[in-house]
Order: C-alpha cells, then sequence, then structure tokens
C-alpha cells in the first residue's frame, strides 16, 4: 500500500495512492483519520482499515471519486514528523570521502551504527526548495532511503525491530557544505548546514509491498535489506546510482540505537545516511583526488531539478529555487 499526504485547502490530508490517483481515506471510511499523524498513532487498526479501503477500491466493491489524479498534489507523506534522526549506514560513503580527504576509514563505523538528529520542521514533499545564498556555497543532494516509526517502542531489541517500521520513502537530505563544514570544526555536528530542507517522498510505502526484495544482511548484521536499485539525476542526467542492499548496518540496527533509553513514537522518521556516490561532495573529491588537473567540481544551482528513484518507492521530484534575499550569515562571521 502507498500512502501520501496531499494538499486540500491548505492542509495536507491522508490520502492513498492507486493506480495514479488520490483517494481520500477519510471519505472513504471516516474512522480512519484525516491526517498522517494521527493515522500513524493509531497504529495497526489504522493501517488495517486503510488495507480495507484498497482492496474493496481493487475489487470494485467501493464506488469513491478519487480527490485528485497525478502527482502535483502531493506534499511530504509525513508533513510533520515527531522527530527526524538521520544515519551513516553505508561503509561505502564513509569510506570514499575520507579517502578523498586522505585520512583512514575510521575503525568506530564497524562497531556500533549512529544518527543525528536533523530539523523536523523542515520536512517538505515534492516540489521547489527555496534556498539562501549561504545555501548556495557548495549545495548538495544526499541520495538515502528513510522508515517512519509506525508504533511505541523503547529498549526495542534489533531481532524484534523492523516490526516497528511502518513504512519506507526516498530521502533527499539537502546540504550546504560551506556551512557544514564551517561549523563541524566545533565538533557540534552539521547545524545549518542541513536544516532547511530534508525532503521524504513521494509515498510511504507499506513493508509488505518490498517483500519480495527482501535480502540477508551483511555479515554479522540483525534485521532485513532491501535489494532496491537508487538513481539520482540532476537535470536529467545520472550521477548516482547505488542499491539499499549495500547498507552495512540494517534500520534494524539502527533503531535498535535510536530507541535505547528512550522512546521511539508513530511518526518519527529515521534516514539510511548517504549511499555510496549519493552526493557531490563525495564525487567531486573522488573526482579530483583521481584527476585534479581536469576534473570540474559539480554543486547544485537555482532552476536545477534533482530527481531521485529507487525500486518500489517511486521518484522524488525537486526543483532548486534561489529566495530573493541577499542576506548571508557566513558575511556574519567574527574577524
Amino acid at each position: 500500500m502507498k500512502l501520501v499526504s496531499f494538499w486540500a485547502d491548505e492542509l495536507p490530508r491522508l490520502g492513498l495512492w492507486l493506480n495514479g490517483k488520490i483517494y481520500d481515506l477519510n471519505q472513504c471510511n471516516p474512522d480512519i483519520p484525516d491526517n498522517m499523524s494521527e493515522f500513524l498513532f493509531d497504529g495497526e487498526p489504522a493501517m488495517a482499515l486503510a488495507k480495507a479501503v484498497e482492496a474493496a477500491i481493487l475489487a470494485g466493491k467501493l464506488e469513491v471519486q478519487p480527490a485528485a489524479e497525478g502527482a502535483d498534489l502531493l506534499a511530504a507523506p509525513v508533513p510533520h514528523p515527531t522527530s527526524c534522526r538521520d544515519g551513516y549506514a553505508f561503509r561505502q560513503h564513509v569510506e570514499a570521502a575520507r579517502r578523498n580527504r586522505g585520512v583512514p576509514m575510521i575503525p568506530e563505523f564497524d562497531q556500533y551504527p549512529i544518527f543525528y538528529f536533523t530539523n523536523h520542521n523542515a520536512i517538505q514533499g515534492p516540489g521547489p526548495i527555496s534556498c539562501m545564498p549561504d545555501h548556495f556555497e557548495k549545495l548538495d543532494f544526499e541520495l538515502e532511503i528513510a522508515v517512519v516509526i509506525g508504533k511505541h517502542g523503547r529498549n526495542i531489541r534489533a531481532a524484534e525491530a523492523d516490526d516497528y517500521i511502518a513504512g519506507f520513502m526516498i530521502m533527499n537530505d539537502m546540504s550546504a557544505r560551506t556551512l557544514q563544514m564551517e561549523e563541524m570544526l566545533l565538533n557540534l555536528g552539521p547545524a545549518k548546514g542541513k536544516d532547511f530542507s530534508t525532503v521524504i517522498g513521494p509515498w510511504l510505502v507499506t513493508p509488505d509491498e518490498l517483500e519480495q526484495f527482501v535480502v540477508a544482511p551483511k555479515e554479522g548484521h540483525v534485521g532485513k535489506n532491501y535489494n532496491l536499485k537508487m538513481v539520482c539525476k540532476v537535470n536529467n542526467k545520472v550521477v548516482s546510482e547505488g542499491n539499499v542492499a549495500d547498507m552495512d548496518w540494517t534500520f534494524a540496527e539502527i533503531i535498535e540505537r535510536c530507541a535505547y533509553g528512550v522512546d521511539i513514537l508513530p511518526g518519527d522518521v529515521i534516514g539510511s545516511g548517504t549511499v555510496g556516490t549519493g552526493c557531490f561532495l563525495e564525487l567531486n573529491g573522488t573526482g579530483l583526488r583521481l584527476d585534479p588537473e581536469n576534473f570540474k567540481p559539480q554543486w547544485l544551482q537555482a532552476g536545477d531539478t534533482v530527481e531521485m528513484e529507487i525500486t518500489g518507492l517511486g521518484t522524488l521530484v525537486n526543483t532548486i529555487e534561489k529566495e530573493e534575499d541577499d542576506f548571508s550569515i557566513l558575511k556574519l562571521k567574527k574577524k
């Protein structure tokens, strides 16, 4: 099942995406909440009602008109997450990025999964991404997959953690690299380099739809992994290709760490971290290392279109826009 949030009267309503059409689930069954947040908090009973609606529409037993057709009205599937974390699951990305900086692979990567919190109030879906001048100082995409938590838990073990996943989405963890690199010198994380936009969408795909793609995790790891091809295009040119199956740390293991000593809640979004080759920072670093005289680095510019596709999860499309404001916090630095 593919769940969406779509714009209606300037509010994001809960919908079912079926054969290119959006059905308002609350109108199909008033017992289903009209928004994603309440739907996720209602848990498995609400999910069962939504699946019953889908089955009835497919069987021709429920005569209901779609609320819309096509993707023009899609919002972020989870417009208001209770929190948003991003992991560091792909060893290839970490190793390449460190090699490009001339530093050895950090051994702690193989000891435990990590994550950071990003701005859950800057979540957006398909459509324009508005950027300030400082964001265009090495503006970058990051190709990722994300999960949303579907039930409350605490101190969850990895062996049971997959059961807490309500669904999967594409994630584009947008990054302003100059801001990020300056801030990380102070060892508190990326902060302003990340918090202007994190894109998820276009749908929330329930785990049952991906069962056919399940593969074993890497040796020594616990939880499901998925053979899902990942592609990113910028202005219709492929710039990144990878596979979810390349995740070293599984979502089950990341969830185990997230839930240690704290509650995780329905609506929490957790990203995988960047797939290998999944951002210009890594691609540029590799290009300059291999051909320093001829390679020309690339960063996102105003007017660019970023298109991400993952098997089974659809295609997430965004256009980069420049805000009409020349304010720069980089220029406020003390000498």
